[in-house]
């Protein structure tokens, strides 16, 4: 069977639409398979790249690919790989994978591409990553397909990126798994980088940021990076421990009306530099009833997912309240929330690991800021119970299983409850 590729068009629209269904069935939980309205957005787009391939000689729709793109922070996205059940087992989803990716690196506008892929099986692992792919983490419990599975994360990047990383020398110590998984897996040096010792709390000095943007690791007060997500002065209970602290409860309201929090968070934030979440547009605001802070939020109950995009009036005004967050998300269908924080943020990555988030996936030289690139992470938390017995982890992903692991040990179990 021949087919050929070619960019998709509106009046595809219908046909792409059973497409998904077909290989998804009802429980597709993105819109690009299943909105009319935001399909036409994004095969209308111009920085949008959306690929189908048809049979030659039936014309019959056998496969969709697209990349997302945000132009202003030159990253893409991956997503909607799909290919008809008749029509697999001839490589037409590396075909897919491999002519979208080059079309949309070859423009020059964008200097890397990323995209998550089920782990029901090993085959979506093997696809992305003979195109150019590397793994670079587990995100565990993201995403409600068939039930709720773990993704996991991969990158392809511009020729040159990755050789002007910002090299980041320290990291809190339950970063390190995660570091090693990257190194072992895909070779990006990370062998300089030591352990920071956790600073003792202080309540009444706290600090927003330790360690500047350039990576340096050390413990002089700096201006916060660009991009810091929630980055709260909060740190562990006591030197060395990273353990969750006591749940607190804070009173917080939550808004989802997707125009007016779009409006306001552009009238709050209108600096993209100052809310770093390429591809995120926030649609929930979770506020204290005293307008002490405003946590911006792009939630996705058909997928039980949310991704925390910025806070206002100042990063560190939630510092509080992560516990009550993730309740209050649970509550409104989100039983997953990751927020994406600088390798270099060791105040905000302190703090969301005291509140029981775990180093997930590591995105080096993720984002641009002048000739250089900045390192990135993602950090995760899941109040269902994580069950990887179903999961199909390749020889790439391996690593991370095991540093999500080692991660999850440090921060949920007492020391003495650690049997090695």
């Amino acid at each position: 069977m021949t087919t050929t590729l070619r960019p998709a068009a509106p009046q595809d629209i219908a046909e792409l639409r059973q497409l998904y269904f077909e290989v998804y069935g009802h429980g597709y939980p993105v819109a690009l398979g299943s909105d009319p309205t935001e399909m036409h957005r994004l095969i209308t787009d111009p920085h949008s790249h959306w690929l189908v391939a048809r049979r030659a000689d039936t014309g019959e729709l056998a496969g969709s690919v697209v990349v997302q793109t945000d132009p202003g922070n030159r990253l893409g996205k991956l997503v909607g790989l799909a290919v008809h059940p008749d029509h697999r087992g001839g490589g037409l989803a590396g075909r897919l994978t491999g002519a979208v990716t080059a079309d949309a690196l070859a423009t020059g506008a964008l200097d890397s591409i990323h995209t998550t892929v089920r782990l029901v099986t090993q085959a979506p692992q093997r696809v992305v990553a003979r195109n150019g792919y590397r793994p670079l983490g587990l995100l565990p419990n993201a995403a409600d397909v068939s039930g709720c599975e773990t993704l996991a994360l991969f990158a392809c990047y511009a020729e040159g990126v990755l050789e002007r990383r910002e090299q980041v020398t320290a990291v809190p110590q339950a970063l390190l798994p995660l570091l090693g998984a990257t190194e072992e897996s895909i070779g990006i040096p990370y062998t300089g980088t030591l352990a920071l010792p956790a600073p003792v709390p202080d309540t009444d000095h706290p600090l927003p940021h330790l360690g500047g943007t350039g990576g340096t690791g050390g413990t002089a007060v700096a201006e916060a990076p660009p991009g810091t997500l929630l980055t709260a002065p909060a740190v562990p209970r006591a030197e060395g421990c990273t353990r969750p602290r006591p749940r607190t409860r804070t009173p917080m309201e939550v808004i989802t009306a997707p125009g007016f929090v779009r409006r306001r968070f552009r009238e709050l934030f209108p600096d993209p530099a100052g809310a770093y979440s390429p591809l995120r547009t926030p649609n929930t605001v979770l506020a204290s009833p005293d307008g002490e802070f405003e946590i911006y939020a792009d939630l996705d109950p058909a997928a039980g997912s949310c991704a925390l995009v910025a806070v206002h009036p100042h990063p560190w005004a939630a510092t509080g309240a992560l516990d009550s967050l993730m309740t209050v998300l649970g509550r409104a269908g989100a039983d997953y929330v990751e927020t994406l924080l600088p390798l270099s943020d060791t105040a905000g990555l302190y703090a969301f690991l005291s509140s029981g988030f775990v180093p997930s996936a590591g995105y080096p030289a993720m984002r641009r800021v002048g000739d250089r690139f900045h390192d990135y992470v993602v950090l995760s938390r899941t109040d269902r119970q994580i069950d990887f017995r179903s999961t199909a982890v390749g020889p790439l992903v391996r690593p991370y299983l095991s540093a999500y692991l080692t991660a999850w040990t440090s921060i949920y179990l007492p020391p003495h409850e650690v049997v090695r």
